[in-house]
């Protein structure tokens, strides 16, 4: 493949350098800033994270997402556009992969943009582009990057004519949609045709992508001669075309659920994304059946706002070999989880929920409507759901390492969860929260964030399970009130756990407890180091307040630890961990702390629930007690851990990994 470039004729690109493409490289074309560039610590660095963050984890729902953080100076402005033609999984994999390559080709640069494409997909295209000037609804009139991979027509004249008349008819196509988005063909011949694709940001107006599109259709000859096989890259636009189809004919978006007959009853649902095999979607159409009003026919309605492609219980039988307590991972208040293998060698976790549970369907129905539009690299992928008879399954992706609890609780595993690792993790659960909290379509509250629900990918990274317990708000709402508790012991903020009071505040005080017992390797319920001490928190700030809070952490870390990232750590958490909720940080706020020291913290109150007490001296030791009761098998431990559930019931994704 060859690549050009040229001058732009806007402010834009006169500002930016092209970095010609090598052969078979997955960056088709990029551009970086020359005029201003930030520091490795700025706060527009950690803006930027907070901006690509957001741009990986909402794009692929929509293919489209435009955000802003921070404020001036140091305000970032950015999106990421995939082509309408791919899978949210193929949209997901194009842009956290391009948004890994930004950050590395275009380092240090306030302005970058990359056009992406995955090696192994065809079809998976997509833009990155950030600034730190608003450039939203702004029309492309730079003079488009280019490429080809194909020699000169053997017919010149006619084959230019036919491309600007596709091109043409593709760019009204495309400006008079909501997509802004089309792709055709035309005939040269008897046995040849040429095929194209044009796009634009959505951002644009329709006026606006039309005299962009206009503009590169006119620039084709100028730029490329009579090649067969052309790419334009503009800063929001797209155009490309081939001799050869490259792209996805158009798919059904929205399956609309089976009518009620009387035939044997069922309603089965995934999310989109569940198989990538049209062999597997043809597999489960060919044995799907209608749906009979059953006892779950009052709530029918509500699961039909899931996409959904239908499969049957037969299959996850078939995968879990018939729910075998070989493949159990684990056990809860609703049911059990178990291991699966798909036909085509895919993992999955499969959550049955007990048949008798009326409480059970409500969760059940809560999680598949939340989890299935929710898509971030922290939160665990929810890939479908069944109800047949009297089974109610939920079906995840399975994760190898299971819960973040059998590591850090474990007096072997525990030593695998090294400080970098340990870091890794607190800030990837923070990530996953600022997306339920403020970048996914609605404000989502948890309510029930701890180690058993923190699962583990094959490389460590954190992924938030179990939403049967989540709330859901509209973007301008902030908190609520439930007459029912539903949460965990030691984790649940006071106001929650009191009254009832409800807010993105209470996961904060959740995720606290989560921070403090990650750097101390302990349980806050439960945790004694002598007959009338206080909780853990109560002993973090003793130490917290005689400047001693460094002793505190896990043992097994050694001296392997950086101390500036161990004592910010507990300091977050007791931020977080504070009696009055208003005093509690956002999750953006944690997040920008946890990358940039340049964020100063306050000073943090006492954490709620607190007694003063004069015993925190045997914290140290108790915890070599505790390490060594759980070496010897001693059963106070797993009647401490038994109760670590609420009355209600309200875990049940607590996995292991055989």
């Amino acid at each position: 493949m060859h690549c050009h470039h040229l001058l732009s004729l806007v402010s834009l690109l006169t500002l930016f350098s092209c970095i010609i493409p090598i052969a078979q490289s997955k960056v088709l074309a990029h551009v970086c800033s020359l005029d201003s560039n930030y520091t490795s610590n700025s706060t527009f660095k950690a803006n930027l994270n907070l901006l690509l963050s957001s741009l990986s984890s909402s794009t692929p729902t929509t293919g489209y997402f435009n955000n802003t953080k921070g404020n001036a100076p140091d305000r970032v402005f950015g999106f990421a556009l995939c082509r309408d033609d791919i899978s949210s999984i193929q949209c997901q994999r194009c842009v956290n992969n391009t948004v890994q390559e930004i950050t590395q080709t275009c380092s240090r640069n306030k302005k970058a943009l990359i056009w992406y494409k995955m090696d192994d997909d065809e079809v998976s295209e997509c833009l990155v582009r950030y600034s730190d000037e608003n450039f939203f609804s702004s029309a492309d009139n730079s003079v488009p990057l280019y490429s080809w991979d194909r020699g000169n027509s053997t017919e010149p004249q006619r084959f230019g004519q036919l491309v600007v008349q596709l091109m043409n008819d593709l760019t009204d196509e495309a400006c008079n949609s909501n997509r802004f988005f089309a792709t055709g063909s035309k005939e040269i011949n008897s046995f040849d045709k040429i095929y194209g694709l044009v796009m634009c940001s959505r951002d644009l107006s329709n006026d606006s992508c039309k005299l962009s599109l206009r503009n590169f259709i006119a620039s084709i000859h100028k730029l490329t001669g009579s090649r067969e096989g052309v790419r334009l890259f503009g800063s929001s636009c797209y155009l490309r075309f081939e001799p050869y189809s490259f792209y996805n004919l158009p798919a059904v978006t929205n399956i609309t659920p089976s009518p009620v007959s009387s035939s044997t009853g069922k309603l089965c649902c995934s999310s989109r994304q569940f198989f990538s095999s049209q062999a597997l979607a043809f597999y489960f159409w060919r044995r799907r059946k209608p749906v009979r009003k059953t006892q779950y026919n009052g709530d029918v309605q509500e699961f039909g706002n899931a996409e959904s492609l239908l499969l049957d219980l037969a299959t996850l039988k078939h995968a879990t070999n018939n729910f075998s307590e070989a493949n159990k991972l684990g056990e809860g208040g609703f049911g059990s989880v178990y291991k699966g293998v798909l036909v085509d060698g895919q993992e999955i976790a499969v959550k049955r929920l007990s048949g008798t549970s009326a409480q059970g369907l409500i969760e059940l129905k809560n999680e598949v409507v939340l989890v299935a539009k929710l898509q971030h690299r922290n939160l665990v992928r929810l890939l479908g759901c069944c109800l047949e008879d009297n089974e109610k399954l939920l079906v995840y992706e399975y994760l190898p390492n299971g819960s973040l609890d059998k590591f850090l609780f474990d007096p072997i595993r525990r030593v695998q969860l090294e400080w970098s690792r340990r870091y890794k993790i607190i800030e990837g659960i923070a990530r996953g929260l600022l997306y339920l909290h403020e970048d996914s379509r609605l404000r989502i509250i948890h309510r029930d964030l701890k180690e058993s629900n923190i699962l583990l990918d094959e490389d460590m990274n954190p992924k938030i399970s179990d939403f049967g317990f989540a709330k859901l708000f509209d973007v301008d709402e902030t908190q609520g009130s439930t007459s029912r508790i539903a949460g965990t012991q030691g984790y649940m903020a006071p106001e929650y756990a009191l009254h009832g009071a409800f807010s993105t505040k209470s996961d904060v005080y959740s995720y606290g407890v989560l921070v403090l017992e990650i750097v101390t390797g302990r349980k806050n319920f439960g945790f004694q180091a002598s007959g009338n001490a206080p909780d853990l928190l109560g002993y973090i700030w003793q130490y917290w307040n005689e400047g001693r809070a460094l002793e505190l952490k896990d043992q097994s870390l050694g001296d392997v630890f950086h101390a500036e990232e161990v004592l910010r750590c507990i300091h977050i958490g007791l931020l977080c961990v504070q009696e009055e909720a208003v005093q509690r940080p956002s999750m953006a706020t944690v997040v920008l702390a946890l990358s940039s020291y340049s964020v100063s913290l306050a000073i943090p109150s006492p954490p709620a629930f607190y007694f003063s007490s004069s015993m925190a001296a045997d914290f140290v030791s108790s915890s070599r007690d505790e390490t060594l009761s759980l070496k010897t098998g001693n059963s106070n431990r797993d009647r401490r851990d038994s109760s670590l559930c609420s009355p209600n019931d309200v875990s049940i994704s607590e996995m292991e990994a055989r």
